[in-house]
């Protein structure tokens, strides 16, 4: 049988990730080779250490200025690259050698408040700030634009007048928890 072998990149807490690594802990046919983090203290470390799986940190000159990450890949036999709150944006080298085997988590229903400088908190208070009725979670393949690449999956949640930003985070993660790593797994396992 041939093992699906998957790459997360996270830059946090890896909340997601460890989702991720749940899912496919038991798994035979896929498994989670490798974290990559650009955040020394990043959170996500400490999930990879608690599962086993080998992490990398790398900074901007390694992953903008040559290829080392696309060794660091191919040695792992990559098949996805799964971004789970990873807040650089992908070089088009591995966009090319990855061509829709990328993908990543956003924390609104794209094509809202997505692009440069829309991540975590300060997707969550324009939501608010614009009186939104609903906010969600994307999950879209990557290319070389922030936010820009091909809709896999979305999830909607009500936003109420009463929600604070903090509020609507809360109800966004608890979609992204219960959706990401299933579409990770039909994403992989289809192609």
């Amino acid at each position: 049988m041939d093992i699906k072998h998957i790459a997360i990149f996270a830059s946090g807490s890896g909340s997601n990730a460890r989702k991720i690594l749940e899912h496919f802990e038991e798994r035979n046919d896929v498994e989670v080779a490798i974290i990559i983090t650009n955040r020394k203290n990043a959170g996500v470390l400490s999930h990879a250490s608690e599962f086993d799986i080998p992490s990398l940190r790398i900074d901007k000159s390694y992953f903008y200025n040559n290829d080392c990450i696309l060794n660091v890949l191919k040695s792992e036999k990559i098949d996805l690259i799964v971004l789970a709150g990873f807040l650089w944006l992908i070089p088009a080298y591995l966009i090319a050698e990855y061509p829709d085997k990328i993908v990543n988590i956003h924390p609104a229903l794209l094509p809202k408040y997505g692009g440069k400088g829309m991540y975590g908190h300060h997707v969550h208070e324009a939501v608010k700030a614009n009186n939104e009725s609903e906010s969600g979670m994307t999950i879209h393949y990557v290319n070389e634009k922030f936010d820009d690449g091909g809709h896999i999956f979305q999830a909607k949640c009500i936003v109420s007048s009463l929600d604070s930003a903090d509020d609507i985070a809360a109800k966004v993660l608890q979609l992204e928890h219960k959706h990401y790593a299933e579409v990770i797994d039909k994403v992989i396992t289809t192609t």
